[in-house]
């Protein structure tokens, strides 16, 4: 496996032309395809459900990377499942017996994730790290596709990094998400990041297939 994974954000594919980005991503050098599935309550935003994600899965070749941005996930785990979900991701914050959640994740055959909004420490999953799979910081405030990426989750993406080690997890996936570009993709890989989404920065280039395979090389960060 050859890091960093690029993770297309389906959020900001033409949902006029899905099945035609869907393939088009198919022909890339992408590793994942990144479903974001938001309820309009754990974040100001709705997105997609189960008939999108079954649609999709009919059309891609990508693993789906399922991350969920909603209230009570535990109520929906199996139907994400068996919707077509390779890895089911559920934010710290939305989970009030989050070992129960990564548990039946696990039982559903899929990989566990948990996101960290930006006010939540990486030292929260200290007691879970043995049942995760990767962990997704945010690296803007979570509901909407298309915001620069705020320069104070570079850090916390270090601190995941040396509690991994610390801990010898070193096989926990760090994933990143939220206004990742060529611009900032080397930063994000130097602080321990391994798992790119990008949604506007692939989606809204030029050459999505050309703008994927330069976030895979991860470019000299920018002096700021």
């Amino acid at each position: 496996m050859t890091f960093p994974l690029i993770a297309p954000s389906l959020l900001a594919a033409d949902f006029a032309n899905l099945q035609r980005d869907v393939e088009m991503i198919n022909r890339s050098d992408a590793d994942w395809l990144h479903i974001d599935i938001m309820d309009g309550v754990f974040v100001p935003n709705i997105s997609y459900g189960f008939p999108v994600l079954e649609a999709v899965k009919k059309y891609t070749e990508k693993p789906l990377d399922v991350h969920l941005m909603i209230v009570q996930p535990e109520r929906y785990i199996e139907q994400f499942a068996r919707a077509g979900a390779a890895s089911i991701t559920v934010h710290y914050e939305a989970c009030t017996h989050l070992h129960r959640t990564l548990a039946q994740i696990k039982e559903a055959g899929c990989q566990a994730g948990v996101a960290l909004n930006m006010q939540t420490p990486v030292t929260v999953l200290e007691d879970v790290l043995d049942m995760i799979d990767l962990v997704l910081i945010m690296t803007i405030n979570p509901g909407f596709g298309g915001q620069k990426l705020i320069p104070m989750s570079v850090p916390k993406v270090r601190k995941m990094r040396r509690l991994l080690e610390e801990t010898g997890q070193t096989t926990i996936l760090i994933e990143v998400d939220g206004g990742v570009t060529l611009d900032n993709a080397g930063m994000l890989a130097e602080a321990g990041a391994n798992v790119m989404v990008a949604g506007t920065s692939v989606f809204a280039a030029k050459d999505p297939h050309e703008a994927i395979r330069q976030l895979k090389v991860h470019p000299q960060p920018l002096i700021v």
